[in-house]
């Protein structure tokens, strides 16, 4: 037999009634209330008189700490507050701004606006100028048109990359405001 076969124990399994494997706990009951220093198997039969479990709350403190409560119960609530916070939470996405350096007023307009809109619902922003051709040439144009949108945007954004050149592209990304 090898040794990959052997049943390991299960160390995921939570701290609740029997697996509580310590001389003395700090037994809580379920309005707060301290009940004393009792040992795991008098604290277990009190737990089932009232047909709840017991639970390692705390097995840092010296003696540890145990609670008397629905496991289940309390298993749901601790999910049900990790999926808010999941709901809560906003993850930042890299939204794109394309444009050319040749661009009119208006549609430039367009371009910080949606930027705008963009940086406000916290997302980063990422300023793309395309070349075509022999437009390349004008690369300081470009930087310039960007280097503006950056100054129209500074009361939302901070420059987080200046612009750059990478391939027949110009690039610049810009960062929400910490407010």
């Amino acid at each position: 037999m090898n040794n990959n076969t052997l049943i390991k124990p299960n160390r995921d399994l939570p701290a609740i009634n029997e697996r509580i494997r310590f001389p003395k706990i700090r037994v809580i009951d379920t309005d707060g209330s301290q009940l004393g220093i009792l040992t795991p198997r008098e604290a277990q039969r009190m737990a089932e008189e009232k047909e709840l479990d017991l639970v390692l709350v705390s097995d840092k403190a010296d003696p540890p700490v145990c609670r008397i409560m629905d496991y289940g119960k309390f298993k749901f609530e601790q999910e049900k507050k990790a999926r808010e916070a999941r709901k809560k939470q906003h993850t930042s996405d890299v939204k794109e701004v394309k444009m050319r350096y040749k661009i009119e007023a208006h549609d430039y307009q367009v371009r910080v606006d949606q930027a705008e809109r963009f940086l406000k619902a916290g997302d980063k922003v990422k300023a793309t100028i395309m070349f075509r051709g022999r437009e390349i040439q004008h690369s300081d144009l470009a930087e310039e048109l960007l280097t503006r949108m950056a100054t129209d945007l500074q009361e939302f954004a901070e420059l987080q990359q200046a612009p750059k050149r990478e391939g027949r592209n110009m690039m610049m990304m810009l960062s929400p405001k910490k407010v």
